[in-house]
């Protein structure tokens, strides 16, 4: 958002996703409609703090034939994770919300889909011993930005997405909102 010339501070929401999510697992949502609600939620619990400021949230859920992926927990866990997306088309989905007031201004829902070429054990050893804890901070233990780009075959859709903020929709949301120039 920086390199977008945006001025912006962070706050990180202070609620429980895994919470959120529990009841969602049962009302037929799929991982696209998760990160909405997440990201839905994160923005109006911050907004609840910060009268009149417009406030964005954002989350990024990981299918893969039906199953949601989580952040893995610990190395055993991003070895596993990179295990079952091996040779596999994954899909990223990134919800993104505009709120104020705990208003929802305007929310965006967009997914690429990412297919990961076979990988043995030992690669995925000496990845993941390269790329060390970064690993545990994305959901499909890779970061696209960096060395887990070799992780993969082919990517379709957009990069922003991919890395977990839409930054396109977002920005022309801040112009329709007056909140940008332009």
């Amino acid at each position: 958002m920086r390199n977008a010339g945006l001025v912006f501070a962070t706050e990180p929401a202070q609620i429980d996703e895994r919470a959120i999510e529990a009841p969602l697992a049962t009302s037929g949502l799929d991982g696209a409609d998760v990160a909405s609600v997440l990201a839905i939620a994160k923005a109006q619990d911050v907004s609840s703090r910060h009268v009149d400021a417009y406030v964005i949230g954002s989350d990024q859920t990981l299918t893969l034939n039906g199953e949601q992926f989580h952040k893995p927990k610990d190395m055993e866990g991003a070895r596993r994770h990179l295990l079952k997306l091996s040779g596999q088309t994954h899909q990223l989905n990134s919800g993104v919300c505009l709120v104020r007031n705990g208003e929802i201004l305007w929310q965006d829902l967009v997914s690429a889909h990412l297919t990961m070429r076979e990988l043995d054990p030992g690669f995925i050893g000496r990845h993941l011993a390269q790329v060390g804890e970064a690993a545990l901070q994305s959901v499909g233990a890779y970061q696209l930005e960096g060395p887990g780009l070799q992780l993969f075959d082919q990517v379709e859709g957009d990069y922003f997405t991919i890395l977990g903020l839409p930054m396109l929709p977002l920005l022309k949301a801040l112009r329709d909102e007056s909140v940008l120039d332009g």
